[in-house]
């Protein structure tokens, strides 16, 4: 079911909505429909995640905090600025 087009059924449910089709689910189980499944192959791409020290990250978040941007758009910068740096050196 697409997010753009709520006038689409879903194929089980029959829900035209969101709400629709988790109240179904809330009370029916998969196993009632086993025999309408089929095997699908599909890529997961998770973002790439770093892990920062409790106390680097804490002033990470202060300082993103005072300067009114995200946390990550300060680190992006910051590392951006950097790494510029350093290839001049």
């Amino acid at each position: 079911m697409s997010e753009n087009n709520d006038s689409q059924q879903s194929s089980i449910s029959k829900g035209r909505s969101l709400e629709e089709i988790a109240d179904y689910w809330d009370n029916h189980s998969l196993a009632d429909h086993w025999d309408k499944t089929y095997e699908v192959e599909f890529e997961v791409r998770a973002p790439h995640r770093i892990t920062l020290e409790p106390d680097v990250y804490a002033r990470l978040q202060e300082q993103a905090e005072i300067s009114g941007v995200p946390l990550a758009t300060l680190a992006n910068l910051w590392l951006s600025e950097k790494l510029s740096g350093d290839r001049a050196a």
